[in-house]
């Protein structure tokens, strides 16, 4: 409701002045108008949206309709609201950020003092609201139920007097459930303006680094997802509590002036609750950021497995990252358990407080003989229950401060965290493109790397590979990171000018693709100079392809010119590929790109460095991945003539290729060993010269003609292809014309890879909850737990009647069977009832609900966490052992959406809302039931009422899971973004690429940020229509107590105008409590689908049995007529393959680019499959499984 415009960041830039209020507060002025008809312009109806639509969601009322008639998706709903965008406040938290930090210092900086700041005016509009909400709600029970039962008693009772009362108490609840959907309506807008903010601030502050070396992949995932939602919420609740004070106030004046003294016990035991909850809520805190550290380490480890699954499956490593994860999740647990103790103690304490408050209250006012009459004691009831409602906000309120603390923390360590300055200077001379001189650099240590111990464990090849994929640049410097901060390049001096290529050669470890990060100024530069004029492109060692058509990943942002585009295509041999592909370049990579071979994505990367049109070109092995006749053709056609003029820096192990260069570097455990033209570098007879012998087998000789010997008896008999291998130069330049024409443009569905297969989202069936009750310990425990439920709530039920029925019996005994009839003291006969024993038993419902909320809390804290613990292993289980199909067709985004968001939903989110709801549900029984048995006219108007419940319920539901689902569906891809933007920091940062990602980042974070405000926008519909309902019942109740329809005693109507107050606000906040619910099981559908969708790599593995110490004694290896496909659907990549491998035998493969090298036999270890029992058999080792003995299959 009330904000700042999004144009106000750019004009207090340009004119330096400060706004004046109009213009800072033009949208939400026009907002306080109660009515906007005419309103119909901006493209987000909120916006256009009266005071009265805003603070009733009228304006959300068409969306609903048309979710109940239609089914809903991305494109059907309206995009957020500008003055809610990603970009819009995003910059203003930047702002206030810079400021305090420039005061403060990054150090003393505090993040928390920022998020004030940014969300101040509406917080305090909000707490204004919230005031007056309060006011209206202490009306009611405060004053007007004590009239009516007052009235009730009254031997002269006036009817119009009756009506007004009744009236009365109508609008002052009608007022107050308005005032209540107005707070909640500024709250969501604060909330998602908050979220959208930081996570965007966090995002850019990410992307200015080159190399992520102080945060691991998984922390980055878990601060974006987790800990923006922990902010969303705290926004909603945090400003919640400000007004207890006020309620507290008001409520023990008033029971202070009807009750007497004796009010004030029951005011002190909500006091001294607040303190207790504020203790456990720094506990909790103090445990969830222990907790956190560890889910980071869970997070890291299951992100390295989904990076690296190929190079998992080949050495059969899934076992031993399945038990490291499982050690990881063991201590995450521990610490997960006595939080979840705190949060439920918490929760516990609403029901709790005001049992206590009432019972002490009555107890000592009883224990003293003084004056109590049913009209006192129910108004004080009510009045406790308001307080109590303000009690049981706290939980919620206490939980978003401790969540939001943590995750401020977190937050805090990224946005001070700053990029080292550049040390890349200008050279001086005009020709000189790059110059180093005396250069020594090292790289960053390592600090942020979580969990590297553990991984350790699982494999250290596996770790240094992730490392590979996680950043690609940061793969040059792998032997740097094994030495923390030694320096890795030592006094290294060249210089290249203009338009020359310099080759760089050397052995593995030597430093090569060091000296590449070092130009591109990922390094730390210790002393010396780094130079380098114009403009940069760069292809990695291991290319960086992210999720999206074969043109998107060439044009990388840039805009699309045909010719130059088809030049590109052709000069990097990409045109036979493309035309291969269904789709041709429209055809959609999955990430990392999965789906291709890796001679096409290093092709692709190359193509993208072609079209890029630099003046400089890092390249880092772009040849290793494909094979000679390729090779050649990219270095004659790419190298040589398309990038003719430009400088090239070639990094290569193919020695063939160095005597085409300008100069030649020979690098040697970091430093040059020797330097010049490929002629002077052989006439010295050195260790470059000695370097050829050895990789060629042949001393001295010319590489080219050992080359063209080798390429001659590789070809093919047919003569086409001879011309083409010898001659491809001319023989492609004469077919340029003829393949451009043929390579057009066709169209290409969406969810290419089967994305559209995967299992529906949103949708929570009894599967759902009967996996996940099975997994809690089965039903009899369930049953168990549900039965704590009942005792704490019944007992607390059992208070309120207890004192109803002793109130009753008094009445009878003091003044007569009509003591209904005017008001009856008979608080001096109450102590001596029963010999004690209504006093005994009215104390024993106090110590029960302490006893049973404490079992309660701990029982259900230890069922739900085995719940999680046993789902997360069982989904990792499954997905760990699916076919590479699966990985090909499943953004890794998906997957890590299962193992960090929808598992911080199975440990924090899930339980907490699940507690609440049982509780909520259970009081909302007992109360139907008590009413039932003092009042049971009071069923009849709750049946009246229940068909337009029912029809506002049908639409709600319907259109809840739509939203649900499809802010479900925008989540996975603004995770895909994350990892994929933090796996190739250093190829976007060399194309200056950071602004495309970060506007990407923020279409989509606005895109699912608005999903969940129209979700949250739901839940408040619905409630605030309830509550309508509610305050009707309400009404009707009060009237049949005023009028005296049926013969009641006035304890009966006491309790039932109390309760049916209470039931209210009650209702709707169980039913939205419990949509809350199911849409957290949402998660638990989405971990049971992958359990019972993924299908093991073999239906019939190989038995397991104990390896002899000697095996393998002998390894054979036999094919016969195999055939082998990728995934079903897809042509076969091995076709009739008959072979037979001896022992003892080495086999080398070869083959064109293309022909079937990299797919490795399923009986080896390897990710592929066969196509079925048909198309062949293999045997391999003895008979013995992928995962007998991988140690002894190297």
């Amino acid at each position: 409701m009330v904000g700042e415009s999004p144009y106000l960041i750019s004009d207090l830039d340009k004119r330096s002045r400060r706004r004046s209020f109009a213009e800072r507060y033009d949208h939400s002025l026009k907002t306080m108008i109660p009515m906007r008809p005419s309103a119909r312009l901006a493209p987000n109806p909120m916006d256009d949206a009266g005071l009265l639509s805003f603070a009733t969601f009228s304006w959300f009322t068409p969306m609903m309709v048309k979710s109940y008639r239609h089914t809903l998706t991305v494109d059907t709903l309206p995009p957020l609201s500008p003055y809610d965008s990603s970009d819009t406040n995003a910059q203003r938290l930047r702002v206030l950020w810079d400021l305090e930090v420039a005061m403060a210092g990054p150090e003393k900086a505090s993040l928390g003092r920022v998020v004030w700041q940014f969300q101040r005016t509406r917080v305090l509009m909000d707490t204004v609201v919230n005031i007056l909400c309060v006011i209206m709600a202490a009306i009611g029970p405060t004053v007007l139920i004590h009239q009516l039962l007052r009235h009730t008693e009254s031997d002269a009772r006036s009817v119009w007097v009756g009506l007004g009362l009744c009236a009365a108490l109508f609008a002052t609840e009608f007022t107050k459930v308005l005032f209540w959907a107005l707070a909640w309506a500024i709250n969501y807008r604060t909330a998602v303006r908050l979220k959208v903010a930081v996570s965007t601030l966090v995002f850019e502050n990410l992307m200015s680094f080159k190399t992520l070396t102080r945060i691991s992949v998984g922390e980055v995932l878990n601060v974006l997802s987790s800990d923006s939602c922990s902010l969303f919420e705290a926004a909603l609740f945090c400003p919640l509590p400000v007004t207890i004070p006020i309620l507290m106030v008001v409520c023990a004046v008033f029971s202070f002036f009807i009750l007497g003294p004796t009010a004030l016990v029951g005011i002190s035991v909500y006091v001294i609750f607040v303190p207790i909850q504020v203790f456990m809520a720094k506990l909790n805190s103090a445990f969830r950021r222990s907790a956190v550290s560890v889910t980071d380490k869970r997070v890291q480890t299951m992100s390295e497995f989904v990076t690296c699954i190929k190079l998992i499956k080949m050495y059969a490593w899934e076992k031993p990252f399945t038990q490291t994860i499982r050690d990881i999740r063991r201590r995450e647990r521990k610490l997960l358990e006595k939080a979840g103790f705190v949060q439920s103690g918490n929760s516990t304490l609403a029901p709790i407080a005001s049992t206590i408050a009432i019972v002490s209250t009555f107890t000592c006012h009883i224990l003293l003989r003084r004056q109590l009459t049913a009209a006192v004691a129910f108004s004080v009831i009510a009045m406790f229950n308001v307080m109590k409602f303000s009690i049981a906000i706290l939980p919620f309120s206490v939980k978003a401060a401790a969540e939001a603390s943590v995750s401020l923390r977190r937050m805090k360590k990224i946005l001070i965290a700053t990029s080292p300055p550049s040390y890349v200077t200008q050279p001086e001379g005009p020709d000189t493109v790059l110059l180093l001189a005396n250069a020594t650099l090292t790289w960053a240590q390592e600090a942020g790397w979580e969990g590297d111990s553990d991984i350790k464990k699982a494999g250290k090849q596996s770790s240094e590979a992730y490392r590979l994929g996680a950043s690609a640049p940061s793969a040059a410097g792998r032997e740097g990171r094994r030495h923390g901060s030694k320096s890795v390049l030592h006094n290294i001096s060249f210089a290249v000018r203009k338009g020359k290529v310099l080759g760089i050669c050397g052995n593995i470890g030597s430093g090569k693709s060091s000296l590449i990060a070092a130009l591109l100024g990922q390094m730390q530069l210790q002393h010396g100079v780094v130079a380098v004029s114009g403009t940069l492109a760069y292809v990695s060692q291991q290319a960086w392809i992210f999720h999206g058509s074969v043109r998107e990943n060439i044009l990388f942002g840039a805009k699309y010119d045909h010719q130059r585009y088809q030049h590109a295509v052709r000069v990097c041999a990409l045109q036979e590929d493309l035309r291969s592909l269904p789709y041709g370049d429209l055809t959609e990579i999955g990430e990392r790109g999965l789906n291709l071979s890796g001679g096409q994505r290093q092709r692709i990367s190359l193509a993208r460095a072609v079209y890029s049109d630099r003046e400089t070109y890092l390249l880092d092995d772009p040849l290793s991945a494909v094979d000679a006749h390729v090779g050649r053709h990219i270095f004659q056609e790419c190298i040589r003539k398309a990038l003719r003029g430009k400088t090239v820096v070639l990094v290569t192990h193919q020695l063939q290729l160095l005597e085409s260069c300008d100069e030649v570097i020979l690098l040697e455990f970091g430093e040059i060993c020797e330097k010049g033209t490929h002629e002077e570098l052989m006439e010295k007879r050195g260790r470059y010269a000695k370097l050829v012998h050895n990789l060629r087998g042949l001393q001295f000789k010319d590489p080219e003609h050992i080359y063209n010997a080798a390429l001659v008896e590789a070809l093919p008999e047919g003569p086409a292809d001879r011309d083409e291998a010898l001659a491809p130069g001319e023989k492609e330049e004469g077919k340029d014309s003829d393949r451009d024409s043929e390579f057009i443009d066709m169209p290409a569905p969406l969810h290419q890879l089967g994305q559209d297969q995967l299992p529906q989202e949103g949708g929570v069936t009894w599967r759902t909850y009967h996996t996940y009750i099975k997994a809690a310990g089965g039903y009899l425990l369930s049953l168990l737990i549900v039965t704590l439920f009942l005792l704490v709530i019944g007992s607390t039920a059992f208070s309120n009647w207890w004192l109803s029925f002793w109130l009753d019996r008094a009445s009878e005994m003091t003044c007569g069977p009509q003591s209904g009839d005017g008001p009856c003291e008979i608080g001096e006969v109450l102590a001596d009832m029963g010999d004690g024993v209504y006093l005994w038993a009215y104390t024993g419902s106090m110590v029960s609900v302490l006893a049973f909320g404490v079992i309660k809390g701990f029982a259900f804290t230890k069922t739900t966490l085995m719940a999680s613990s046993l789902l997360l292993d069982r989904v990792f289980d499954k997905i760990s052992q699916s076919p590479m199909s699966f990985f090909d067709m499943t953004p890794s985004g998906r997957l890590m959406n299962q193992f960090s968001k929808d598992m911080d939903e199975l440990d924090v989110r899930l339980p907490f809302h699940t507690e609440s709801f049982l509780q909520q549900v259970i009081l909302v029984a007992f109360i139907l039931v008590v009413l039932a048995a003092v009042f049971p006219a009071v069923l009849l108007v709750l049946a009246g009422l229940a068909v337009a419940f029912l029809v506002l319920l049908c639409i709600f539901y319907r259109g809840v899971q739509e939203l649900k689902k499809v802010e479900n569906a925008s989540r996975s891809p603004w995770f895909s973004h994350i990892t994929s933007s933090m796996q190739g920091l250093g190829v976007i940062h060399a194309y200056d690429r950071q602004e495309l990602c970060i506007t990407k980042f923020k279409m989509l974070n606005d895109e699912n940020s608005s999903h969940l405000l129209y979700f949250n926008c739901a839940l408040r519909w619905f409630a605030l229509r309830m509550d309508v309902l509610m305050n009707i019942a309400t009404f009707l109740v009060a009237l049949m107590v005023t009028l005296s329809f049926f013969s009641v005693s006035t304890s009966s109507k006491g309790l039932s105008l109390s309760y049916i107050i209470q039931l209210s606000g009650l209702l709707q906040v169980c039913v939205r409590t419990g949509t809350e619910t199911q849409a957290k099981f949402t998660s638990v559908e989405m971990l049971r689908a992958y359990i019972s969708a993924c299908t093991p790599e073999s239906a019939q593995p190989l038995p397991a049995a104990p390896c002899p110490q000697d095996w393998p004694s002998r390894g054979e290896i036999t094919f016969r007529d195999y055939g082998m496909r990728y995934r079903d659907g897809t042509p076969l990549v091995l076709q009739g393959l008959s072979l037979h491998i001896q022992s003892g035998q080495t086999v080398g493969i070869v083959g064109r680019t293309g022909s079937g090298e990299d797919p490795p036999p399923p009986t080896l270890p390897g990710p592929a499959q066969p196509p079925g029992p048909s198309r062949g058999s293999t045997r391999r080792r003895s008979g013995r499984g992928r995962h007998a003995s991988p140690s002894r299959l190297r």
